[in-house]
C-alpha cells in the first residue's frame, strides 16, 4: 500500500518518516501517565541547571572575566575535526572523593575539566543532601559553592524526589534500580583564556527507575550545559553553568530493553574518564 492510500494523506511524491512507537513497550497506548512521569524526569536536569543559573543571577564580574580571557576563539569560530578528535591523553590523575581533579592549565584540559563535571552533576549522587554538598564544593568556586547549596537544596525538594519515586535520600524502592547517568557526547571551548574558560558540552542523559513496578521509566533525554570554568588552585572550578535543549536525533527504532536489563547494565556497565 503506497502513502497516498492510507487515510490522511494524499499522493504527494514526498516521503513520509515514520517515528518510532511508544517507548514504553512498543503498542500504543490510550493513558497519559508515562508521558507524565517522561515529563517528571527529564525536568529534574532541567531544574538542576535552572537552579545553578538562578543562583548565579545578576553577577556582572562573571561575564567580564570570561570575556577578557578570550583569545579570540569565539563562539562565531568553526572548530575543525582535529580540534575535538581524542588525543590519547589521560586527562588527570588524581580524584577528590571519587571526583576527578588536578586537569590540565591548557584548553584541552579546561574541555576535559566540563565533560567530567557534567558526569558527576548528572549521577545518582546529585540527589542525596550530604554527597550533592560533597559535588558541589569539589566543582565549583568556593563562592560559588556557598551561593549554590540553598537553591540546590530547594530543586532537589522531598517532594520532588517522592514525585520520582525516591525517598528523602534519594534511594529507590527496594529492588529497583535509580539511574540518573550523563553521557558526553562532545565538547567545545567557546571561549579560552589562562584564567578563565567558557566550555560547552554536548550530552545525552539516561534517568528514571528500572524496576517491575516503576512509574518512571528510564528515558533519555539530549542537552548542552555550558560551564563558565575559573583557573585557580591547581585546577579548573565551575562559576556558572547553563542548559539548552539538545541537539536531539531522531529516536531509533532498537527494541525497547525490559527493566531487569536496564539494572544489569547499570550495574555491570561502569562510567568514563573523558580525555575531552
Amino acid at each position: 500500500m503506497s502513502l497516498g492510500d492510507e487515510p490522511g494523506y494524499p499522493e504527494t511524491g514526498h516521503t513520509r518518516t515514520r517515528l518510532p512507537d511508544d517507548p514504553y513497550g512498543g503498542a500504543r497506548r490510550g493513558g497519559r501517565s508515562s508521558s507524565r512521569s517522561l515529563v517528571t524526569v527529564v525536568g529534574v536536569v532541567v531544574l538542576l541547571i535552572a537552579a545553578i543559573a538562578f543562583a548565579n543571577r545578576g553577577d556582572g564580574d562573571n561575564s567580564s572575566s570570561t570575556s577578557s580571557s578570550s583569545n579570540g576563539s569565539g563562539s562565531g569560530s568553526q572548530p575543525v575535526t582535529s580540534s575535538t578528535a581524542a588525543s590519547g591523553t589521560k586527562p588527570v590523575d588524581t580524584k577528590n572523593a571519587g571526583i576527578p581533579t588536578g586537569f590540565a592549565h591548557t584548553r584541552q584540559g579546561a574541555e576535559s575539566a566540563a565533560a567530567n563535571y557534567a558526569v558527576t552533576l548528572g549521577s545518582t549522587g546529585m540527589f542525596n543532601k550530604d554527597s550533592r554538598h560533597r559535588i558541589v564544593n569539589a566543582l565549583y568556586t568556593s563562592a560559588a559553592a556557598a551561593k549554590l547549596q540553598s537553591p540546590m537544596d530547594a530543586a532537589y525538594s522531598t517532594g520532588l524526589l517522592s514525585k520520582m519515586g525516591l525517598d528523602a535520600n534519594g534511594n529507590p524502592p527496594k529492588g529497583s534500580t535509580f539511574v540518573s547517568r550523563t553521557v558526553p557526547v562532545g565538547t567545545k571551548a567557546v571561549q579560552y583564556g589562562d584564567s578563565a574558560a567558557t566550555v560547552a558540552v554536548w550530552c545525552n542523559n539516561l534517568s528514571g527507575i528500572a524496576g517491575a513496578s516503576s512509574t518512571t521509566p528510564v528515558t533519555s533525554n539530549w542537552f548542552t550545559v555550558t560551564m563558565t570554568l575559573n583557573w585557580g588552585g591547581g585546577d579548573w572550578k565551575v562559576l556558572e553553568s547553563s542548559q539548552a535543549s539538545g541537539p536531539t536525533p531522531v529516536s531509533g527504532d532498537d527494541a525497547v530493553s525490559g527493566s531487569d536489563q536496564i539494572s544489569k547494565a547499570v550495574q555491570e556497565f561502569g562510567g568514563f574518564t573523558y580525555a575531552r
